[in-house]
């Protein structure tokens, strides 16, 4: 049979798609053995820092504070490469960092830098700057400078011993709300319809997709939730900066006149506040600290080690009787998950194997999440559940968020220990079941065909919901309702109809849910840690395990190198060769969060096409930072 040659215009295109294919697995392969030759290099030279008397710690966060890294060391890597927006900041390891050094005698100060940190929820700040008051109680001081402080960042300077702003910079409160986009009317030009199903008052999750503005229940709920968040917040900076209770309210108020008054300089107006104590340039830190410390003679600054490489230092013994802590950061799915998420399955087991480690005596669940799955949820509380029935006490330390599924997970408990401003509660369930039927009639596309029962075509996305298929999805999400109230009441020792009460889907601040019984405590993550150990029968400073997946070898390498000067350079290598072909394509915040809703609403919509007509959600809008 005749074969027919190729033209010598697709030879031409061939030829050169194969140059460039080519030439793209050269440039791949030289970065990899880059990435190779440093992490073999940083193992070989590397050395832990040495330090001598009178040097500062320099806490230079960067990042977004977490409860844990999102992703895969690999992951993490190549968006530090790519981006500072890769960096994070575990709050575990600031802890470590703080109290390490207050009982070390070489440590003499810390200085605070926060530019470039991302900030984090109010529960967090508050145990970061528990930690700065930990480390000045051992009479180390601590100076906080920026170029600017805005509301997170300056939670942690107030903190400080002492707070430096540069001349033209300023501090900026705002407080706590805001607003969020409403798709109704936009949803009904598309010829969408969003069919929620919901149980609870408060339950406000699929709200943004079948109104136009929030409802009186949310606006209720969430000021009162804002509201004492907010005087949290204050009352703690005002105490921190020796302020007379309601000053930052009435300076916010007065803002206009008192801005005229300095001739628009934020800097002089903080001044002005008592907000920070001086105006100084960097370099005017720089000689301020060598004048009270030690001169580093060699790098012409003062003697300092940073916060990446002073974590580097502490060593923690791999043998002997632990707690466990589990972290369960991030929304709830059903199955697997990577960290900074939480798998129904993955996550309980990390519990398991809590459980199961001889070693292992007690076991910290460290919740923030704004839920997700009833069942990756009730996976979960159930692993936890088993694990006190094992004899293994079982604490939980609620941080930014614990509500909804955050909450559920929360509920097989020795004892739970919020922070005053954590947000939890959210008791509700919902489920959405996105059709399109208008948008079909609206591009003129029929729909039709043949099944065997009613059921196999009561919900597809592009016909309207039957109303039976909505009967029984409302009774379905009623009974995991009644399991959730069920579930809580067992666990608080009341009643369903008591849980009732304080449930509805409505969501409370840690003050606020202490106040109606859904916590036991307020208190810490060290709290939390010293109950366990208490609980476990364990000494004082016994080892804490924190259980994570197992890693690959280079995976630990990539983890323990990542964030050092590897990844610096290959960032410039790689930024060299794009940074010029690719646009700055970063969208608004509204863009961004229309994005995501949306998102979200197409991904529960695409569940009909696994043959799971719907999901029970135990989700909240309620996370703040």
């Amino acid at each position: 049979m005749y074969e027919q040659k190729p033209s010598a215009f697709r030879r031409f295109f061939s030829g050169i798609w194969s140059v460039i294919d080519t030439s793209r697995r050269v440039v791949l392969n030289l970065i990899f053995l880059l990435l190779l030759v440093l992490v073999i290099a940083a193992i070989f030279s590397g050395s832990p820092p040495r330090i001598e008397e009178k040097t500062s710690l320099v806490l230079n966060f960067k990042g977004p504070l977490v409860e844990q890294r999102s992703g895969s060391p690999r992951d993490r890597l190549l968006s530090e490469i790519g981006s500072a927006a890769g960096n994070q900041t575990q709050l575990r390891d600031v802890l470590a960092v703080l109290d390490t050094a207050a009982k070390d005698s070489r440590i003499s100060s810390a200085v605070l830098i926060l530019d470039e940190f991302g900030g984090g929820g109010l529960a967090s700040l508050r145990e970061v700057a528990a930690a700065l008051e930990r480390f000045k109680a051992a009479g180390k001081p601590v100076v906080a400078w920026g170029g600017d402080f805005n509301q997170r960042r300056y939670f942690l300077a107030a903190h400080a011993s002492e707070v430096l702003l540069h001349p033209m910079g300023g501090v900026m409160l705002e407080g706590y709300g805001g607003y969020r986009n409403y798709y109704k009317d936009a949803l009904d030009r598309l010829g969408i319809n969003a069919n929620v199903i919901r149980v609870g008052t408060y339950k406000n999750f699929g709200e943004p997709f079948f109104a136009n503005a929030p409802s009186k229940a949310t606006l209720e709920s969430e000021s009162f939730l804002y509201t004492d968040l907010w005087n949290t917040y204050t009352a703690a900076v005002e105490k921190a900066r020796k302020l007379p209770a309601g000053a930052i309210n009435r300076d916010i108020e007065a803002l206009p006149q008192s801005f005229l008054a300095v001739d628009g300089s934020l800097s002089k107006l903080a001044l002005e506040n008592k907000l920070v104590d001086s105006l100084k340039t960097q370099d005017q830190l720089r000689d301020m600290m060598i004048e009270r410390g030690a001169k580093d003679e060699q790098n012409k600054t003062f003697r300092q080690v940073n916060f990446e490489a002073y974590l580097a230092t502490i060593k923690t013994p791999f043998k002997g009787e632990a707690v466990g802590v589990v972290v369960a950061e991030g929304e709830i799915g059903d199955a697997d998950a990577p960290p900074g998420r939480i798998g129904g399955r993955s996550t309980a087991a990390l519990i398991r194997k809590a459980r199961n480690d001889d070693d292992i005596k007690a076991v910290v669940l460290r919740v923030n999440s704004p839920g997700g799955s009833a069942v990756g949820s009730e996976l979960i509380r159930r692993e936890l559940e088993l694990t006190r029935k094992a004899g293994k006490p079982v604490v939980v330390s609620m941080g930014n968020v614990a509500a909804s599924g955050g909450y559920w997970i929360s509920l097989a408990a020795d004892e739970v220990i919020a922070d005053p401003a954590t947000i939890t509660g959210s008791i509700g369930v919902l489920a959405m079941l996105p059709t399109g039927e208008k948008a079909m009639e609206k591009l003129s596309i029929g729909t039709g065909g043949v099944t065997t029962t009613w059921l196999g075509g009561a919900y597809d996305p592009r016909r309207g919901l039957d109303p039976r298929m909505a009967q029984i999805v409302q009774a379905a999400i009623g009974n995991i309702y009644t399991d959730f109230k069920t579930k809580a009441a067992e666990a608080r020792k009341t009643t369903p109809e008591k849980i009732d009460e304080v449930a509805q889907g409505r969501v409370w601040t840690g003050n606020q849910a202490k106040e109606r019984g859904l916590v036991d405590r307020l208190g810490s993550y060290t709290d939390a840690i010293k109950s366990a150990t208490t609980r476990g029968k364990l000494a004082d400073g016994a080892r804490i395990v924190y259980i994570e997946t197992d890693r690959t070898s280079f995976e630990r390498l990539l983890e323990q190198f990542g964030g050092s000067a590897m990844a610096d350079v290959a960032r410039a290598v790689v930024a060299q060769a794009v940074s010029s072909a690719l646009p700055d394509l970063t969208p608004p915040a509204a863009v961004v969060e229309m994005y995501r809703d949306l998102s979200w609403l197409k991904e529960i919509g695409e569940r009909a096409r696994t043959g799971i007509p719907y999901a029970a959600v135990t989700h909240c809008l309620c996370v703040v930072e």
